[in-house]
Order: C-alpha cells, then sequence, then structure tokens
C-alpha cells in the first residue's frame, strides 16, 4: 500500500504528504519540496470529536445513524438544508450532495472565500485557468498582490529565489520586507492602482500592439477608462507616489511577469472588477498564453473533471442564508455560525432552528449549537482524491490507518441512500470516475489530461478568442480623514473610516486550529498593547485586546479570520457579481471600554 497520499487542507498548495509511522512529512520531490506547512505539520496535535452526541448526551455511532434517519424522515424535502463546507477538499466531500440533491432539500450557492474574484476572471477570461505553479518558477518578475505567501502558499517561496519581487498590500508582510518595491496602498483602491499602470502602460507606448490586435480590440475603449482617474487625487488616495507606479512599469515592461493575486483584495461589492482590472494590465502586456506568464489567482480545481454528484438542486445563498426558513439544517465541514458574514444574523437564525445537525472534525461555534453531532473521519481513515488550485496534479488519497472514530462522507452517504432507496455507486467507482479525467507522468504521478500548462496559448475562451474589458466602474471619491482627538491627556488618531483587513492566519485556517484572539493597530493609533477595545460596525461590534503592529497603516485595523467574532462586523452583502462574502466592504471604528465608562459617567 502506498504510504503517500495528499493534504486535505483548502488553500493553495495542495501538498503530497508522506505517512510513515504516525508521522507526517512533505514528499521529497514535486511541488511539496519535502516540507509542509505548520498546520499539516501539527494536524495530530488538534483535539478532534471522538464520539457523537445528542441533545449534549453521548450516543454510539448507530444511534446517531439512527437519530439522523428519524429527524429526515419528519421533514427531509423542502424543509431541509444542506449547508456544505471546504474544510476538506477532498472530491469525494461532494457525495453527500447527491443524497440531499435527489431527496429534494435545499443545498448552498456562491461562496465565502474567492467568488467575486472568479467572476471577474470569467467575465474577461471566458473561464478561469490558474498560471500553475511550474510556470511561476519560470518567470522573471513576481508581483505578489494582496498575497502573503509565508501564510498561505509557503511552497512559492522556493520557487521565487533570484527574482525581481513586487508587493502590493496594505500590510507590510514578510515578503513585503524581502521586495524590490513595496506599494502599501490603501484597502480598496486596488482596482484603481490596476487601471492606473494599464493606462501608463498606454502613454508610454509599452503595450504589445500586435498581441491586443488579435486578442484585446477593446483596449482602446479600457484605456479611455482609465483616464477617468484622476491621476494626482488617486495617488493621493491610495497613498502612493508617482514615481513608485514608474519604477514597477520599469520592471515589468519586456519581462515574464506573474501576477500572484491574493483572496483579500476582492472582499468587496466590486471585487469582481479587481480581477479583470489586473488580467487587464497582463493582456495590455501581452502575457497570458507564453512561458513564465500570467495571473495566478484561485483556479478552478475542478476544470477538466465531470463531477458525478453535479445534480439539479434548489440552492440559496451560502453568504446570507436563511437558516430559520428551515426545520433541519444539515451543516457538513463547516463552521457557519463564526464563518459566515454578520455572525449574529445567523445565531438569530440558528436559534429559531428546529433540527441543527453538524458533521465534521472539529468542535466549534456550530457544533456547539448542534443538536446532533456526528463525528467524521480524517483524511488518513478515509479513501479520496483531490486536485488544486495552484497546478495540474491530481492526487489519490488513499486510507492510511484504521480507526473507531466517526464515519466518511461516502459511508454516511451510502446510508442515507440505501435508507430512502437511492442509487448510489461504490466508493472505488466514484474514485475511479475521477482517475479517467487525468493521465500518468512518467514519475507515476497523476495529471488532469484537459489543463493546461500554459492556459490561453490560443486565446481566451470568450466567442472571438478575445479579452473583454471593463467598460465601466463605480468611482468611490470619499476620502478616509482621520481626526484627531484628545484621551488622557495625548492625542489619539481616531477614524469612522477605519479599513477593516480579514486575512488568514498563520496559525489557523479560518476557524479551524489555533484562533487569533486580538485585534492588529499601529502603536501609534493611541491604544495600549492589551488594552480591551470595542470594534464596532454599521452590523455589531466584538470587544478584543488590541496587539501593535507597526507592519500596518494607520488607518487600518486587522483581525485575522477565525478571530471570535470577527464577523459580528461583516455584512450578509453579497458582491455585485460571484455571489460571494464581501467581508471587507464595512469600515469601523474603535473605542476602548475606558472611552466608554468616561462617555457613560460624563452622561
Amino acid at each position: 500500500m502506498s504510504n503517500i497520499t495528499a493534504c486535505p487542507l483548502d488553500c493553495f498548495d495542495a501538498c503530497e504528504v508522506e505517512y510513515k509511522d504516525g508521522k507526517l512529512k512533505g514528499k521529497s520531490s514535486g511541488h511539496t519540496q519535502g516540507f509542509l506547512c505548520p498546520h499539516m505539520n501539527h494536524f495530530n496535535k488538534y483535539e478532534r470529536i471522538i464520539a457523537p452526541r445528542y441533545k449534549g448526551e453521548e450516543i454510539s455511532i448507530d444511534e446517531a445513524l439512527s437519530k439522523l434517519g428519524e429527524t429526515l424522515d419528519a421533514n427531509y424535502k423542502s424543509e431541509t438544508l444542506h449547508y456544505r463546507g471546504s474544510g476538506n477538499f477532498g472530491l469525494m466531500q461532494e457525495v453527500s450532495d447527491h443524497f440531499f440533491a435527489q431527496v429534494g432539500a435545499t443545498l448552498t450557492s456562491g461562496s465565502l472565500c474567492d467568488g467575486a474574484g472568479e467572476a471577474g476572471i470569467i467575465e474577461g477570461r471566458g473561464s478561469n485557468k490558474n498560471m500553475p505553479m511550474s510556470e511561476i518558477a519560470k518567470s522573471e518578475v513576481v508581483i505578489f498582490w494582496g498575497r502573503n505567501p509565508h501564510t498561505t502558499s509557503s511552497h512559492l517561496l522556493p520557487l521565487i529565489k533570484d527574482k525581481i519581487i513586487i508587493v502590493i498590500d496594505p500590510v507590510k508582510t514578510k515578503i513585503a520586507e524581502m521586495a524590490d518595491i513595496f506599494l502599501q496602498i490603501k484597502p480598496h483602491t486596488d482596482l484603481y492602482l490596476a487601471m492606473m499602470l494599464t493606462r501608463f502602460l498606454h502613454i508610454n507606448n509599452s503595450c504589445d500592439d500586435e498581441y491586443l490586435e488579435e486578442y484585446g480590440s477593446e483596449a482602446e475603449e479600457f484605456y479611455e477608462l482609465t483616464q477617468t482617474v484622476r491621476i494626482k487625487s488617486m495617488l493621493e488616495n491610495m497613498g502612493i507616489s508617482l514615481g513608485q507606479v514608474g519604477d514597477i512599469l520599469a520592471r515589468i515592461v519586456d519581462k515574464k511577469v506573474a501576477f500572484v493575486c491574493g483572496i483579500g483584495i476582492q472582499k468587496y461589492r466590486d471585487g469582481a472588477d479587481v480581477l479583470r482590472a489586473i488580467d487587464a494590465i497582463a493582456v495590455t502586456l501581452g502575457l497570458f498564453g507564453k512561458k513564465g506568464c500570467g495571473v495566478a489567482y484561485l483556479g478552478n480545481s475542478k476544470e477538466g473533471i465531470e463531477s458525478p454528484f453535479m445534480t439539479k438542486a434548489k440552492r440559496v445563498s451560502k453568504v446570507n442564508t436563511k437558516f430559520d426558513e428551515f426545520k433541519t439544517v444539515f451543516v457538513q465541514g463547516a463552521n457557519p455560525l463564526e464563518q459566515m458574514p454578520n455572525s449574529q444574523r445567523v445565531q438569530n437564525a440558528m436559534e429559531h432552528t428546529q433540527n441543527v445537525i453538524y458533521f465534521g472534525l472539529y468542535e466549534n461555534e456550530t457544533s456547539r449549537r448542534a443538536d446532533l453531532v456526528i463525528p467524521a473521519k480524517t483524511f488518513l481513515e478515509k479513501n479520496d482524491i483531490r486536485t488544486s488550485y495552484s497546478h495540474n496534479a491530481m492526487i489519490e488519497m488513499p486510507k492510511m490507518q484504521e480507526s473507531e472514530i466517526g464515519i466518511s462522507e461516502y459511508d454516511l452517504a451510502h446510508f442515507l441512500c440505501e435508507k430512502y432507496e437511492i442509487e448510489i455507486k461504490t466508493e472505488q467507482e466514484y474514485i475511479e470516475h475521477f482517475k479517467s479525467f487525468a493521465q500518468e507522468n512518467n514519475d507515476d504521478t497523476l495529471v488532469i489530461r484537459e489543463r493546461e500548462d500554459i492556459p490561453y496559448k490560443e486565446g481566451f475562451d470568450t466567442d472571438d478568442k478575445e479579452f473583454v474589458f471593463l467598460e465601466e466602474i463605480e468611482i468611490d471619491r470619499s476620502a478616509n480623514k482621520i481626526v484627531l482627538t484628545k484621551n488622557r491627556g495625548k492625542k489619539r488618531k481616531k477614524s469612522n473610516e477605519l479599513y477593516l483587513l480579514t486575512p488568514k492566519s498563520a496559525t489557523s485556517l479560518n476557524s479551524q486550529f489555533k484562533r487569533e484572539e486580538s485585534v492588529y493597530m499601529h502603536s501609534e493609533s493611541g491604544y495600549s498593547e492589551g488594552e480591551s477595545v470595542i470594534v464596532s460596525s454599521s452590523v455589531g461590534n466584538v470587544t478584543l485586546p488590541v496587539k501593535h503592529n507597526d507592519a500596518l497603516r494607520m488607518d487600518t485595523v486587522l483581525i485575522y479570520s477565525g478571530t471570535k467574532g470577527v464577523n459580528n462586523l461583516t455584512s450578509s452583502e453579497v458582491s455585485w457579481e460571484g455571489n460571494s462574502a464581501a467581508y471587507q466592504e464595512e469600515k469601523v471604528t474603535i473605542q476602548s471600554e475606558k472611552e466608554i465608562e468616561t462617555e457613560e459617567e460624563n452622561l
């Protein structure tokens, strides 16, 4: 039996894992390069759910399945919602969709992560084919735009040695400290910077005119749109200089350039426009379809694969699901009570849901609310197979160890399908179905057959093979004003329009693993390290201790994704395209508990 499997976690790298003598380590060959991220290095140290329970009392797995059957018998059609997350990224996780769709339950659509950016990419290119890691390795210039590889994609780091590194980010991350150029732009100004870069490519006659004639004939119209952005005022708004823009242009013209984008840049209502505008820079330079060039975001991990589990079903938005409209909610591999925007709304709705069923590995806010808890098996205890956002491999995940704990997604779906006399194939048949879309390399690894190492060689996947440029944008001309107020004898910089950033943490993956518990602010914000402050938005508030981080701009606060209560602050409004959560759309205010006490005393 092979001792090679794959990391199941929902992240960029999708590593190959060697399992031996109860220990995990990175496969020495291939994209994993012999090392694993901190999450996988400590995977076995995190406490999991051991036993099923109902109404707080431990029960056996057979009793849990019987109770599940009873609940679905009572209301399993339009009265049941299946809410599935991506805590485990194996393709077999979707087998539960097959069951719930067949019995007429409601499923979800949309994204809590990357949907707006993907929508923008598809609007421009016609498809979301990613620039794989192997091509980033061949580039001469790498632009990390809102991407923090030390935290989210550490396996890129060995590939970028001796390259020109440009970083565009509101936070001075570790990669920014190493960069040749770092632009610490104001949050939510990425669209304007992208348009400005394209505008100056035209002004400086640095466009690839031959490429544009064939694949981007609307470039002149887009250039006219970029002229609606006033250079001086927008530079001031972004907090950068014209010289910095020129420095970037001097390094990317006539070079092999890889734009490596993170998801934070599209956590806004207009997130689709941001990725589409960044794509427009690459089109203007003629980068698509060429070795070592392109834009890497989150590629469609299922590109070139037909899933047997994609069946028609009634669906509701994953971003603003109304849980109280259902009698039964079946949550799989997700923590909606903490990870969905506007947590208070979600909590109120869940309180009015008759039956909440949680199926997953770890305790969290949702499992603690659930009436019925069913533990899942880890990726080492079941068979699966996975693909990736950032490379073209298909990696088998064979069972590595036996365990009496929990039940796999397939076995649970098989139990339910048999109960309701729904056809279901064997687990191995489904895995072989997925493998049929791959072919073996010389090193016996699997690569998805229909994927290209260099996508868009023959033009884009639009009707005329041309890129579709943005035709209009909505410009927010409001400035983020800093108001000085006095507190305890010293000036404290405060604002009613502080930007909220919610990036990934190095110690957690959303609400899995070791979660953060602080709000990060610049040391000159006037708030002391450890001081308890109330962070408020128009949606709600959360009380957190302050940690200083001088890598932040003064107009910005940072609360890592997964921090308890962070989504009390975020709105359940969806992006204009892509049906995605706009986590960073809300701005916040900060007030210390002492300030509130003083105000109350004065009243």
